[in-house]
């Protein structure tokens, strides 16, 4: 899959697949990916945890830091979680990294 190039193709465009955030994937694929339902998914943004982008279409793009959060809330629900309780964990997981990331971050500054 090729996603939609605006303008003609250069070596700095290659820049949005190393992107974390770029929404490359398809409801269908993440899905796929993950091995779980589009429902499943849905739910994960009904919950909150994550809000895909949408498509020209109106169709939901996720990122890959958006399928991790996914894969972490499927594996917590696998094993016995609730799935508001699953979201709950991996946002404050996902805090609790940023936070960390930031604070070496700013050290390093030192």
């Amino acid at each position: 899959m090729i996603p939609d190039q605006e303008g003609p193709a250069t070596p700095g465009g290659a820049g949005k697949f190393d992107d974390e955030n770029y929404p490359g994937y398809t409801m269908g694929r993440a899905a796929d990916m993950l091995g779980t339902t589009q429902g499943f998914l849905r739910s994960l943004d009904e919950a909150g945890l994550i809000t895909p982008q949408r498509s020209t279409g109106g169709h939901r793009r996720y990122s890959r830091h958006q399928l991790r959060l996914a894969a972490r809330v499927r594996e917590l629900v696998d094993q016995g979680t609730a799935v508001d309780a699953a979201c709950r964990i991996v946002s404050l997981e996902d805090q609790l990294h940023e936070a960390q990331r930031l604070n070496t971050e700013l050290r390093a500054g030192d």
